[in-house]
């Protein structure tokens, strides 16, 4: 095994059990109690107590208790005391990192950036900043049937319920939280179940910034609690990461008070290879892409579609991805692929795999040496030979696994690009700039990609078409998500 090459990190330390945050102060949990797991070693790393339904109706009303106060602050004071939240979060990641290895599973090379540094230093910073914004829109003179002036000003919503999926269970709070703060909202914050710790650590940390008591509160629990908070009276908006059977559930609670939405849901993203490519040059971090994190992650782009003239090549040249996917203990630093959040899940995964193979289709390229003994592991495949309809097709697997589909031509890409309920993301390999932007602007998905794109933005919308989720994250539109516009007009 090799160490960690930080050496204040901890590997072994995870946060230790600790109450609720609501209204500025600790709370001992009242609900069900369940154990958390690593994920890598089956061991349980900690026991935790979910909010009862009192303690649900607290946190509200203490977000509700601090609206005012927050949302009249000015957005360099409010930008002032993000910024400190960040500070805090800077000063931890010697303890967020070793909780996000231990509850998720996710690698620490991986980790430290996109679970942690991404997460704080760019997303978190650029939502402080967000918040001294001036959003007052001046319309100028309408003289029908008399002369007015008009303004539009964008108001903080009020109360957001921000719930958070366990693959990213820092960079997902800080979607939410960042920009809701920023718009001059107040929060409770529920993590999925799967990963309470880091949360609960981030609740620790949100005391030690002096963010004003109320205004952000953390609360853990199982669905009745999820129900409880999307569906609750003194919520003004619900914000909501994870899969899109569970969306359709949030939204329909969140109708009964017609409360609005924000939802980031799955994907079945496609990376479409067109005719002409060096498929030696793209290949391998093709696979290296789809299959990070275990292939959970929502963007994740396991729907390959490649040209029929360069698929055997693109086969043979994705053949040295396989040879460096290392899947094992996330504290070493070799390993790049992690295990499965749960047994559940790693079933669920397996059995797509098996299903696809028992249905005739076969596996194109697949890491062989075993997994694991400890752990719940899944062996990183790539499929193929499956008809456009087939389940592993269709629908997000949310493992590492992939899909390859062969096209004739362009059209045809652009089809089965768009041959799915989902529309989160894609990406266009093509030499041809012109022609790549035409078939990005084609494909109906929130995020298109050209030869790979970049970094995630924090200044850019993140969110999908059909069944990826309704409104957007990040960016300036993720700031008006927790935002209402209010127009002004007066007489002359």
């Amino acid at each position: 095994m090799t160490e960690p090459q930080t050496t204040t990190i901890d590997k072994n330390w995870v946060p230790p059990n600790r109450s609720l945050l609501i209204g500025g102060e600790d709370v001992e949990p009242a609900g069900g109690v369940w154990d958390v797991y690593n994920p890598a070693t089956e061991e349980v790393i900690g026991t935790v107590a979910g909010a009862s339904a009192e303690q649900v109706d607290q946190a509200v009303a203490a977000a509700r208790a601090a609206f005012p106060a927050w949302a009249g602050l000015s957005g360099a004071e409010r930008a002032a005391h993000i910024h400190r939240l960040a500070d805090a979060f800077d000063r931890a990641a010697d303890r967020l990192l070793p909780s996000i290895v231990n509850e998720v599973g996710t690698p620490v090379a991986l980790a430290e950036y996109l679970q942690v540094k991404m997460a704080v230093d760019e997303h978190l910073r650029w939502a402080a900043e967000a918040a001294k914004t001036d959003r007052t829109l001046h319309l100028g003179e309408f003289d029908k049937p008399v002369p007015t002036m008009s303004d539009v000003r964008y108001e903080p919503v009020g109360v957001v319920a921000a719930i958070t999926g366990y693959n990213y269970p820092l960079n997902l709070a800080v979607f939410k939280f960042g920009a809701a703060l920023a718009a001059g909202c107040t929060v409770v914050l529920l993590p999925s179940p799967r990963t309470p710790l880091t949360t609960l650590l981030m609740a620790e940390l949100i005391q030690e910034s002096g963010l004003p008591p109320g205004v952000m509160n953390v609360i853990i629990g199982d669905v009745e609690v999820g129900r409880q908070l999307s569906s609750h009276r003194g919520v003004d908006k619900v914000s909501f990461t994870g899969s899109d059977g569970v969306g359709a559930k949030i939204m329909a609670q969140a109708a009964e008070n017609l409360t609005g939405v924000t939802l980031e849901l799955g994907g079945k993203s496609p990376s479409l290879v067109l005719e002409g490519v060096d498929v030696q040059k793209i290949a391998v971090e093709m696979h290296l892409r789809w299959s990070r994190n275990g292939g959970q992650g929502c963007a994740a782009l396991a729907r390959l579609l490649v040209h029929q003239s360069l698929y055997d090549e693109f086969l043979e040249a994705g053949a040295g991805a396989f040879d460096q996917m290392i899947v094992g203990d996330p504290w070493d630093r070799a390993t790049n692929i992690g295990p499965m959040i749960r047994p559940d899940h790693q079933a669920s995964v397996q059995g797509f795999i098996d299903e696809s193979v028992a249905a005739g289709g076969r596996k194109l390229l697949e890491v062989t040496k075993p997994v694991p003994e400890k752990g719940w592991f899944v062996n990183p495949v790539l499929l193929g030979d499956l008809p456009p309809d087939a389940r592993a097709v269709q629908n997000e697997i949310f493992g590492p696994v992939a899909v390859i589909l062969p096209f004739a031509d362009t059209e045809e890409a652009i089809r089965l690009a768009n041959d799915t309920p989902y529309g989160l993301a894609a990406n266009v390999w093509c030499d041809d700039p012109i022609e790549a932007r035409r078939v990005a602007e084609q494909i109906r998905a929130g995020t298109v990609w050209i030869n790979g794109g970049g970094a995630m933005r924090p200044d850019a919308p993140f969110g999908g078409f059909g069944r990826s989720g309704v409104g957007r994250e990040l960016g300036e539109w993720g700031v008006r998500e927790y935002l209402e516009p209010k127009h002004i007009q007066w007489r002359l």
